[in-house]
């Protein structure tokens, strides 16, 4: 089918493609559809592009490849709503607050999307673990001293 984006104008996207939020996402509750498009060449960026509104789309990053010490625990509520049988069917990302300039962009570290990869089932989950707050500086000294170096 054929998909509007914001970032990507149109592309051809399949069904199988489609992640559903059962519930929508916090502050979108009717926006229950969405696909992940590839932002930057080496994928690590991505748009999480609502299907139903052209207008929607969310950066999102793979919050392990910014935040080697990220880690948390899915309520048992969460893993059944998910139908997450394995680790390996596990995709997790952050949804980005992108700041001008860029290097002031953070990462909701406090909910992230969790998918079911196997059966395409996703949810944003609020952690209630304190060390985590909506608003992470993405880019910390030493990792921009390895993107400039």
């Amino acid at each position: 089918m054929k998909l509007n984006t914001k970032y990507h104008n149109e592309v051809e996207i399949q069904e199988s493609e489609v992640l559903h939020f059962e519930k929508g996402i916090p502050g979108f509750p009717d926006e229950k559809r969405f696909v992940i498009l590839p932002l930057n060449e080496d994928g690590s960026f991505s748009v999480m592009q609502s299907v139903g509104t052209e207008g929607l789309a969310l950066v999102i990053v793979n919050p392990f490849d910014f935040f080697k010490d990220y880690d948390f625990q899915l309520e048992d509520s969460v893993v059944e709503e998910l139908v997450l049988r394995s680790d390996k069917d596990v995709l997790v990302y952050s949804i980005l607050t992108v700041e001008d300039p860029f290097e002031k962009t953070t990462a909701n570290l406090q909910a992230p999307v969790i998918i079911n990869k196997s059966n395409n089932k996703a949810k944003q989950v609020i952690l209630v673990d304190e060390k985590y707050k909506t608003k992470h500086n993405l880019f910390g000294k030493t990792h921009l001293q390895k993107v400039k170096g």
